[in-house]
């Protein structure tokens, strides 16, 4: 049984300063732009200065973290999400502006650093926890519960420089979370390790949430983020160009994303009136600032609808061309009881061969609140290659809703999830309506079983 460290954490007061306050922070990397490796090379730079040029890792980024909050930092690879953590964490220093940090941070960011690959697992985390605080009883006491952890029980004299780097970062993590933080930065610790390892982290961070600590979580699982971070932000080009609601900061990135592609076809439908957008990627021959702004109008576009049903975006290699719910008699409609069969059928069409399509649905509340979410590729269900038309059923042995009004998004992506090829974002709705008076929003099969002592 793992002893944490309980730290003395306050409740959250109105007159409590927030978390976290990042404010207009410039980071900037001086880069040469040669580099000497030869006496030759030196005597020659001797009488040629150097030349350097600066890149902005971070530009005037601000934002505030309240305390409790778990918030999610996405953006593609370089647009600052590492830089921003480290920042944060105190291991850089901002180029300009300001960062407060109101608690004690515990960052998951290097794990690993000040581990020494000459000595055993066993004594790495004896030296580690030391580092950290805690005394030689209780390292004594949390031994066997941080290598169970890690995963590392028969490795445990082994020396750390015989581990893989995985190896190496799941040791680092169970041996960090012996204490536990007022803040918590997390940086793709969910990027090694297997299935279980994944998912004893994802049952700490839960764990933390639950308990109302201070969360930023960088990852690009993106379903990771729906699920532990209630806003998000997303960084490009160095600057955050989102942050809000985590559901509503991952369509815009997700639309960014596939804004990148040719052809990217978007709609909705407002007062019974159609409206279409065909976004073309401009080529590099006629990349121009009008073809910019293009995309930025588009942008704007989806940023206006992307929380209303009948909102649709993809490049249409695939099409699906509609969705229908049916009950256990087979027979269509839209209002099916808790617990009862519900299948969804969805008709799709390719004009061309398209190879390990992965189709998915997503299932949400009226708040917009993710209810359930999955596709083929997480069922194991692989798909050779789409030519022609094609009907999909996803069924539902027991409806596990009660009442209320559910939003269906349904979805047909490349096997990598980076080519969109249809995407209908809570564009059909069903109703549930309860046969009991269960309350709540989820259905549980479960009997009573009561026991009395006799005499």
């Amino acid at each position: 049984m793992l002893e944490v460290q309980e730290l003395n954490i306050k409740k959250v007061k109105p007159e409590d300063k927030p978390a976290i306050i990042v404010n207009n922070v410039t980071k900037e990397f001086i880069i040469p732009h040669e580099r000497r490796t030869t006496l030759f090379e030196n005597i020659k730079g001797f009488f040629s200065p150097s030349t350097y040029e600066k890149f902005i890792a971070l530009n005037d980024v601000s934002f505030t973290v309240e305390k409790g909050d778990s918030i999610g930092i996405i953006g593609d690879n370089g647009s600052g999400k590492s830089t921003l953590l480290k920042i944060i964490s105190g291991i850089l220093r901002p180029t300009k502006g300001s960062v407060e940090v109101n608690g004690k941070i515990t960052p998951f960011l290097e794990l690993g650093v000040g581990f020494q690959p000459d000595l055993t697992a066993k004594e790495n985390i004896e030296v580690y926890s030391t580092i950290m605080g805690l005394s030689k009883k209780e390292i004594n006491r949390n031994m066997d519960y941080v290598l169970e952890f890690a995963g590392l029980t028969k490795f445990k004299d082994t020396k750390l420089k015989n581990f893989s780097s995985g190896m190496q970062v799941r040791l680092a993590f169970a041996t960090a979370i012996q204490v536990k933080p007022e803040i918590l930065l997390v940086d793709e610790v969910l990027a090694v390790g297997d299935m279980e390892f994944q998912q004893k982290c994802l049952d700490i961070f839960r764990e933390y949430r639950n308990e109302g600590i201070t969360m930023l979580f960088v990852s690009h699982d993106l379903n990771a983020v729906r699920r532990f971070c209630d806003k998000t932000i997303l960084l490009r080009n160095s600057e955050v160009v989102a942050f809000g609601k985590t559901a509503d900061v991952i369509d815009r990135y997700v639309y960014r994303v596939d804004s990148k592609q040719d052809d990217i076809f978007i709609s909705t439908i407002e007062n019974n009136e159609h409206q279409e957008v065909i976004l073309n990627k401009p080529s590099n021959e006629s990349k121009t600032t009008g073809s910019e702004e293009s995309i930025e109008d588009s942008i704007d576009f989806v940023e206006k609808y992307r929380s209303m049903a009948n909102f649709r975006w993809g490049n249409k290699k695939i099409e699906i061309l509609d969705i229908k719910f049916l009950d256990k008699n087979g027979n269509e409609g839209d209002s099916f009881f808790s617990g009862d069969p519900m299948t969804i059928i969805g008709r799709f069409t390719s004009k061309e061969l398209v190879s390990e399509p992965i189709f998915g649905f997503e299932i949400f509340d009226e708040r917009g609140n993710q209810c359930f979410g999955s596709n083929t590729k997480f069922k194991n269900i692989k798909i050779d290659s789409i030519n022609g038309d094609g009907e999909i059923r996803i069924l539902i042995k027991e409806l596990p809703l009660l009442q209320g009004k559910y939003f269906v998004s349904v979805s047909c992506q490349s096997k990598d999830y980076k080519i969109t090829y249809d995407w209908h974002s809570k564009k059909y709705f069903f109703n549930v309506i309860n046969n009991s008076d269960d309350i709540g929003f989820i259905r549980i099969n479960f009997d009573y079983e009561i026991e009395q002592g006799g005499h």
